[in-house]
């Protein structure tokens, strides 16, 4: 187990993950315009070649150091520790947690994808995570889920002593239930930016912790 950053072990609210977006300066002006809003974001592009996703995790790294937004990249802690990003997120394939924080370092944010399982984020969190990420809660296009999180696993995994990440169809309408059984943060990728309004939708994400 790692020792947190006062930052990370406090860290609360909407984390946001980027859209699908092949252009460069697009993504980075819808990025921007939430950005505010937002406690962590994580930069995720399934679809791109190494060098886009060098230059677009490049030009967002730039712009969160600006923000004050810890930019986290989703899979690749190569190129999380060639741009100096915030820290990095790991699915249960992708890639070896302690090797990330021996590469990442003590104060790099690394989390990970426990799905539905409570045993697995016990032992994410003793070889080096610094949060922990269930779901899905509800049904969600952003990625193809086979797993059904339960408010219960945000509850049982407080003892972790890591900040707990809620993922999957959360909306301001029903994330409610999931702060109140421990979500540390929520993470949304169409919520945001498939919203009419991204600025308010990303508001109404954090007036959803307000109220709790």
């Amino acid at each position: 187990m790692t020792s947190l950053p006062p930052s990370v072990r406090a860290a609360r609210g909407l984390y946001l993950i980027t859209p699908e977006e092949p252009d460069t300066d697009r993504l980075l002006a819808r990025v921007a315009a939430v950005l505010p809003q937002a406690t962590w974001l994580q930069y995720r592009q399934k679809d791109a070649d190494a060098d886009r996703r060098h230059a677009q995790a490049a030009a967002l790294q730039a712009l969160c150091a600006q923000a004050g937004v810890p930019l986290i990249v989703n899979d690749n802690v190569g190129l999380a520790a060639a741009i100096g990003a915030a820290g990095v997120h790991l699915g249960e394939d992708d890639g070896d947690i302690a090797a990330a924080r021996a590469r990442l370092g003590p104060d790099a944010i690394v989390g990970a994808s426990c799905y539905d399982d409570a045993i697995h984020a016990q032992r994410a969190v003793s070889v080096g995570a610094s949060y922990v990420a269930f779901g899905a809660f509800f049904p969600t296009t952003s990625k193809v889920t086979t797993r059904r999180a339960t408010p219960a696993l945000l509850a049982g995994a407080a003892a972790l002593g890591v900040p707990r990440v809620a993922i999957g169809g959360i909306t301001p309408d029903n994330m409610g239930p999931l702060v109140a059984a421990g979500a540390d943060l929520v993470a949304v990728i169409g919520g945001v930016f498939e919203a009419a309004d991204p600025v308010a939708a990303a508001q109404a994400y954090r007036a959803g912790f307000d109220r709790a």
